[in-house]
């Protein structure tokens, strides 16, 4: 539901979203401070915008890699963007980084084949990890803004988006696009995720008492 949109925007300071990542970045910090520098920190699918967005603001000794499947544009000396896919880090060795961070990415895979295969990675090259990730079983599906949309047929989630702006989504009459923009959505249970990553504790983030997402953090 597009109506929802200003609600959920990353972009706007005083949306839900960004309320909610803020605080959900809090555990990220506890997480942080616990390590000796120098720290390195690979963002699997992040973008430097999340960073200034957070207002975080490292130790002298910390850097980030930002890893997605184009080059994105950094300005800040601390950060730096790699081209490479989250289901595939073999240019990193076992335990290069000290965390390995993703945020809202792993959902976006399309099958567990391939969600497994990225958490198998974030494992091998992280020595902690912070992997964040929508409940499936929140009523409100939260990349297309609609109720319980992640419920309803494939042929009727197809049909929704072809005909009906839907959250992020303006309207995709093509039905191929359609197709492919409803198929890359694969959310993820709190028993889903301890499967991916069975050594993490599950971090619960709530609203109004029911579960929005979870936090993977080891």
């Amino acid at each position: 539901m597009k109506i929802l949109r200003p609600l959920a925007n990353p972009e706007k300071e005083n949306s839900f979203s960004v309320k909610w990542r803020k605080r959900r970045f809090a555990l990220f910090t506890q997480l942080l401070s616990g390590l000796t520098p120098p720290v390195r920190i690979l963002d699997v699918g992040g973008t430097e915008y999340f960073w200034r967005n957070v207002r975080f603001v490292p130790e002298s000794d910390t850097s980030i890699v930002l890893l997605n499947l184009y080059e994105i544009d950094v300005t800040l000396p601390w950060i730096s963007s790699v081209v490479g896919n989250g289901m595939d880090l073999s240019r990193y060795g076992d335990g290069e980084f000290d965390i390995v961070f993703s945020n809202s990415v792993i959902e976006h895979l399309g099958s567990w084949e391939n969600q497994l295969k990225m958490a198998s990675e974030i494992r091998r090259v992280g020595k902690h990890y912070f992997v964040q990730t929508p409940n499936l079983y929140f009523p409100i599906e939260p990349h297309f803004l609609f109720p319980f949309f992640h419920f309803l047929p494939h042929s009727c989630r197809v049909w929704i988006v072809r005909n009906f702006d839907t959250g992020w989504f303006d309207r995709i009459p093509d039905k191929n696009l359609a197709e492919a923009a409803v198929k890359e959505i694969r959310l993820l249970s709190k028993k889903d995720l301890q499967r991916l990553f069975p050594e993490s504790t599950i971090y619960s983030e709530k609203v109004l008492g029911m579960t929005k997402s979870f936090v993977a953090l080891k």
